[in-house]
């Protein structure tokens, strides 16, 4: 495996996309630039050993500033994150392997993290507005909107598909509690994980896309067969297209399907009541979920929301 490969091997399956894991990649190879290969991580803890040495806003600024960088990345540079010894550790673990296996070059590796800084960048979240005074229902239409726009101006993307699961699994989340819901990269599937749907509460199987196909229709089937109970989501033009195959399969009258718009919005209301507020405060609940979601399980920013 090549040097980049590895490292967006290593930048995939850690997640090492959010301002503090970046951060801490970036100081950490310029320690490696000047102590040299392999590292050991005990000494790049500072003496109150709460923090990674040299880590810091303005570190992490002089870094960019030397690849022509000026915004900023992080006014802490991760040094606040209580994770950022145990990222340090995974990273410095990552370059004494690579450099086990043969020399590392750490201008390659850097150049690596500075193309990820410019990626974060540039990803732009998907906007909401506080003002929902059209409905709740259309605020998540709009939402959909957006990302099939982005779809379609960079073709081969599931963005639509992600934005849904992930707004799906927050929705849950708010209403039955985190922690009793397991989530997962939009990119796993369900043979990977053995799971009977997107999401299980229970007896139920949750199966969340936007072009319910047979084969999704086919695994609602066994799902009954299985003695769990299906719900299909899927968006408001496809839901025939789900019936039909559901009428097809025999299992029509045993198997919910419902519209992702407004599956999200009525729980909005009844989130929204049952924090204390209205409409908005279930939005901002539902949202603020999401983000979380989205920044723990997937590599992309853009993806996030934000409320304006």
């Amino acid at each position: 495996m090549s040097l980049n490969a590895a490292l967006e091997s290593f930048y995939v399956s850690n997640k090492f996309n959010s301002t503090g894991k970046l951060s801490v990649a970036l100081v950490c190879t310029r320690h490696a630039k000047a102590l040299g290969l392999p590292l050991d991580s005990n000494k790049l803890i500072s003496d109150g050993g709460g923090q990674v040495q040299g880590l810091g806003g303005a570190a992490v600024k002089s870094i960019l500033a030397d690849h022509g960088i000026t915004k900023i990345l992080s006014s802490e540079g991760g040094r606040t994150s209580r994770g950022s010894i145990g990222n340090m550790q995974s990273y410095v673990d990552f370059l004494n392997q690579q450099q086990a296996g043969g020399q590392v070059d750490l201008e390659v590796v850097e150049k690596f993290w500075i193309a990820k800084v410019h990626v974060f960048f540039a990803g732009k979240p998907f906007k909401v507005s506080s003002d929902i005074s059209s409905g709740v229902t259309s605020t998540f239409q709009d939402l959909l909107l957006q990302a099939e726009k982005r779809r379609r101006a960079a073709e081969g993307t599931q963005v639509v598909g992600a934005l849904m699961q992930h707004l799906v699994g927050a929705k849950l989340d708010c209403a039955i509690g985190q922690g009793n819901l397991k989530h997962n990269s939009y990119s796993t599937s369900d043979s990977q994980t053995g799971r009977k749907g997107d999401f299980e509460i229970g007896e139920l199987a949750i199966h969340v896309t936007t072009t319910p196909s047979r084969n999704v229709l086919t695994r609602c089937a066994d799902n009954l067969n299985s003695n769990n109970r299906p719900i299909l989501i899927t968006l408001s033009d496809q839901v025939q297209r789900a019936r039909v195959y559901a009428e097809e399969l025999g299992i029509s009258n045993r198997v919910e399907v419902f519209e992702v718009e407004q599956f999200l919005a009525l729980n909005t209301y009844e989130i929204g009541l049952r924090n204390g507020g209205g409409q908005l405060v279930g939005l901002q609940k539902i949202v603020q979920r999401y983000n979380e979601i989205v920044d723990q399980f997937e590599t992309d920013p853009s993806l996030r929301i934000e409320l304006i």
